[in-house]
């Protein structure tokens, strides 16, 4: 079986690099991918700079948002026109501080991979992963079309929009900004600031944007590669019965050691995936949460002001984050049936025919696939489509609540 490879001359390093090539497109701009031992100083250095700018920037748009939420005076409705984006960019600023404390975590999960690809030299296992490693890429790149689109396209709707103000004697025309900022602070009424603060809120905007990006795309990639290497080794059971089936004897014992080694493998792989996600989760849980219900609100409120301007982007971002809500469930829900799967696989095969000795060794696989493997929102909440439907059920929940106060 595994002793009887097919060796093709397909290099790992590129197949490597073709499954998390998108990852790196979102996170080097930004400074969050991790530093290797092949990293140059130049690179570092670079790394550097770009986190210092990008916090000064997510800063720089934050605090006068905060000051104009805590000192205007201003109705419900409008300081709820304020939390939306400050939600969005407070949690996508975490979510940054959190993929550069990662960044060890990460770089061993990328490590792994690079030795999978490594152990994997058979064509049709290599054809098998490049399957998932593609999967992986096509839920990065919608993840990443749907979240800069739709909350790129909001900024880009509220600085198209002007308003007339009078300042003394006066008149003058401002753009919007999409995040507020506190006047006492920046006074953004005259033009080169207006137009300075706008430029600065997009950019940080992007920089949010592509953290959560990065995060998305990154479970994705991984989740994908533990379930391209949970298919290899379901084939390589199904050749381990057959082969010792028609054999009519004990196959040897480096063959099944091999699959349960690879197992083995798998799961802590799958291990560190979850120990990585898990408040990433929680805090994606809460911000989804917040944000379907937030967003909610402004669609029935300009739905009563027929804007269909406001409710055309407000529905273009209210689907980007269900799109990236379930996205982030479904990869929990599927790790976890493709772990159980095994054992099924293991069960379907015929078994019955062994030898007794190898009936054992199969019933070990089974018991240790019958422990659940789940991906989970701070050891709380299991990643599921239920759980999915249950972010959708509290956001309008709090909605209705919120409705029913204002």
């Amino acid at each position: 079986m595994m002793n009887k490879f097919i060796f093709v001359e397909t290099s790992f390093t590129s197949n490597n690099d073709y499954s998390f090539q998108f990852n790196r497109w979102f996170l080097k701009p930004i400074g969050a991918w991790p530093s290797s031992s092949t990293t140059s100083r130049l690179e570092k250095i670079i790394s550097i700079i770009l986190i210092i700018i990008c916090y000064s920037t997510i800063l720089f748009t934050m605090i006068p948002c905060i000051l104009h939420m805590l000192l205007e005076k201003e109705s419900l409705y409008m300081k709820m026109k304020v939390l939306g984006p400050l939600g969005h960019w407070f949690v996508g600023c975490i979510n940054y501080t959190t993929l550069l404390l990662r960044g060890k975590d990460i770089l061993y999960c990328l490590k792994h991979m690079e030795n999978d690809w490594k152990m994997i030299i058979r064509e049709k296992d290599q054809d098998v992963m490049l399957k998932h490693a593609k999967f992986g890429r096509y839920i990065a790149a919608f993840c990443a079309a749907f979240m800069q689109s739709g909350v790129l396209c909001f900024c880009l709707v509220t600085a198209l929009s002007t308003e007339v103000i009078q300042v003394g004697n006066e008149t003058r025309i401002v753009h919007l900004l999409p995040c507020a900022v506190y006047k006492g602070l920046i006074n953004v009424d005259d033009s080169p600031m207006n137009e300075i603060v706008l430029t600065v809120q997009f950019f940080s905007g992007f920089i949010v944007n592509s953290s959560t990006v990065g995060i998305f795309s990154l479970a994705a990639v991984l989740a994908a590669h533990a379930c391209g290497q949970l298919s290899v080794l379901m084939e390589w059971i199904k050749e381990y019965v057959n082969e010792s089936r028609n054999q009519k004897k004990t196959a040897p014992f480096n063959e099944i050691g091999t699959i349960v080694e690879h197992h083995l493998r798998t799961l802590t792989f799958v291990s560190c995936i979850e120990e990585m996600m898990s408040p990433i989760c929680f805090l994606e849980l809460f911000r989804c949460t917040l944000d379907i219900c937030i967003l909610g609100y402004y669609i029935l409120m300009e739905w009563a002001e027929q804007d269909i301007q406001n409710l055309t982007t407000y529905f273009m971002m209210l689907i980007a984050i269900c799109f990236n809500i379930f996205v982030i469930c479904y990869i929990g829900e599927l790790l976890t049936e493709q772990c159980s799967k095994v054992g099924d696989v293991v069960y379907m095969t015929n078994w019955y025919y062994l030898p007794d000795k190898s009936i054992l060794d199969l019933i070990l696989i089974i018991a240790r696939s019958s422990v659940v493997v789940e991906i989970t929102a701070g050891k709380l909440i299991h990643m599921s489509v239920y759980t999915f439907g249950d972010v959708i059920k509290t956001a309008f929940t709090y909605l209705n609540l919120l409705r029913q106060m204002t």
